[in-house]
């Protein structure tokens, strides 16, 4: 142990200002590749890869000769169907680099006074449908990124207002029957298709648009609005459940407390909890 504390000594005394700039290159391409995994729902894609890998080294190790052939094939098929997979989402990053915008790989810090202003538009907007019966569909994205939804979608990148909502549902607007996408207090894209819920539990009466309002919510952790065209009544799905016949104010309280209070919240929480960290590494 000493040795190996000695030589990470040593190799920080000779560390010159490049290897400094080597590290946290690495570091920074790590952590969006981290991030794009996470936002992407590939996780479980990245679980089987590394237990493919363990395989494969423990059959090396064991001379297992017939297994160790199969993996490293399909581990070689594997690479070009990931990247055939995921060709949107690499092109979409290639892109971003041609054209010098790597601002777009940062989170940037959403206004909240944006935000509530976003929220009572929108509000504003599910009221007038509820009285006009105008099916609606909108859903906002929070960590995990919808790009995949968006890619084959119209993407509009707009400013959310009232009046632009309304139009966009417009029984005959082109986009009235898909969902709308609000990433931050702007509408990424309309007519967007999701994923149906299989939930066989759920009340017969609702149609398509409540099913794939609570389906997108079953896979990710995006809120749904939902403007029922019979009734008029508002609903709002989160994590796979629905709550109806909701008033515009419990919906307006409802997505100021999800969009902005509880990620607030939750920074809040990360700080300290990193400052705690690196006060108890400190203390030791």
């Amino acid at each position: 142990m000493d040795q190996v504390f000695s030589t990470i000594a040593h190799y920080i005394k000779t560390a010159s200002l490049l290897d400094v700039v080597d590290i946290l290159v690495v570091a920074f391409l790590i952590y969006h590749l981290l991030r794009f995994i996470h936002n992407t729902n590939v996780s479980n894609i990245v679980k089987g890869v590394l237990m493919l890998m363990v395989f494969f080294y423990i059959s090396e190790f064991m001379n297992l000769n017939v297994i160790n052939y199969v993996l490293k094939n399909t581990m070689q098929i594997g690479l070009i169907a990931l990247i055939i997979v995921f060709q949107p989402e690499l092109r979409k990053a290639l892109e971003n680099l041609g054209s010098n915008k790597l601002s777009t790989f940062l989170k940037r810090e959403e206004d909240e006074s944006e935000l509530k202003k976003m929220i009572r538009e929108v509000v504003e907007a599910a009221s007038s449908m509820s009285w006009s019966h105008t099916g609606a569909l909108i859903v906002f994205e929070r960590k995990t990124l919808l790009s995949d939804i968006v890619t084959a979608a119209t993407e509009l990148d707009a400013l959310a207002t009232s009046e632009l909502i309304k139009n966009i549902f417009f029984v005959k607007a082109p986009l009235h029957d898909g969902a709308m996408i609000i990433r931050g207090e702007r509408i990424l894209a309309a007519g967007c298709v999701l994923p149906l819920s299989e939930n066989e539990t759920l009340p017969k009466e609702l149609g398509t648009r409540h099913r794939a309002g609570i389906g997108i919510t079953e896979v990710t952790d995006a809120i749904s609005l939902i403007v029922s065209e019979e009734t008029g009544s508002i609903s709002i799905a989160m994590g796979g459940e629905i709550k109806r016949n909701m008033a515009p104010s419990t919906v307006e309280n409802l997505l100021t407390h999800e969009l902005i209070v509880r990620p607030a919240e939750q920074d809040v929480k990360d700080k300290t909890r990193k400052w705690f960290g690196a006060w108890r590494a400190k203390e030791k």
